[in-house]
């Protein structure tokens, strides 16, 4: 049973929640791609990225993952901005070659060829 005082408190929670959440949103979703037959799939917040992270198979994870999952719970615990976890998320994919072609281009004036040279 809710008294009436604390309804007051329950919808300040509600609000504090939703405020979290788009606080956790990325302004840009990283793309990340399991191969052409696949579709690629679209990590749009700090929740999801964790999500994914959790389901990565354990003999796979290493240094880079670790970083990914502690920027991750880091921004989740309001102690790190969620566009910084997705740049740790975006390393994981980046490293772990799921990083969809498209999101790998340089923003300004950088060679493609430069690129993936990185991704080999």
């Amino acid at each position: 049973m809710v008294s009436r005082s604390s309804k007051g408190s329950i919808r300040h929670i509600a609000i504090d929640r939703e405020e979290t959440m788009d606080r956790l949103q990325f302004f840009t979703p990283v793309r990340i791609s399991r191969g052409q037959e696949s579709p690629a799939e679209e990590v749009d917040s700090v929740a999801e990225a964790m999500e994914f992270l959790r389901r990565w198979p354990v003999g796979r994870r290493g240094p880079v993952y670790q970083c990914a999952v502690n920027c991750c719970s880091a921004a989740l615990a309001g102690r790190m901005s969620a566009e910084e976890a997705r740049k740790a998320f975006t390393g994981f994919a980046r490293i772990t070659r799921l990083l969809d072609d498209d999101m790998a281009l340089p923003i300004r004036g950088g060679n493609v060829d430069s690129v993936h040279a990185l991704r080999r």
